[in-house]
């Protein structure tokens, strides 16, 4: 075991470059390339993003869109309404003021 050991740091010794456990450009391209495998990472995860935020946006805008249109529907369908309770007050309100003359025409 002691002779592997000593095999591994002569051989980390003879490395080009390599300034042992710790620093020598070894360790510098090691760090710029995990940290450009980052970077890479990060960006596709934030464009992953992106496209969900475009998707949801979209979802957004067409659902605003067919609400828009469902409002006015809804005016017109009110003003519907609104007519329909004026006539039926109207038909009521004549039907009692005749029953009420009829009533007191017949006292």
């Amino acid at each position: 075991m002691a002779t592997r050991n000593l095999n591994f740091q002569s051989r980390m010794s003879a490395a080009p470059g390599a300034g042992g456990y710790g620093g020598g450009s070894n360790s510098n391209s090691n760090s710029s390339a995990s940290s450009s495998q980052v970077k890479q990472r990060q960006l596709a995860q934030l464009n992953a993003q992106l496209s969900i935020l475009q998707h949801n946006l979209s979802n957004t805008q067409e659902l605003v869109r067919v609400t828009a249109v469902q409002a006015d529907h809804m005016r017109v369908l009110g003003s519907w309404h609104g007519g329909a309770f004026m006539a039926a007050s109207r038909v009521l309100g004549e039907e009692s003021v005749s029953t009420a003359a009829s009533a007191a025409g017949s006292k």
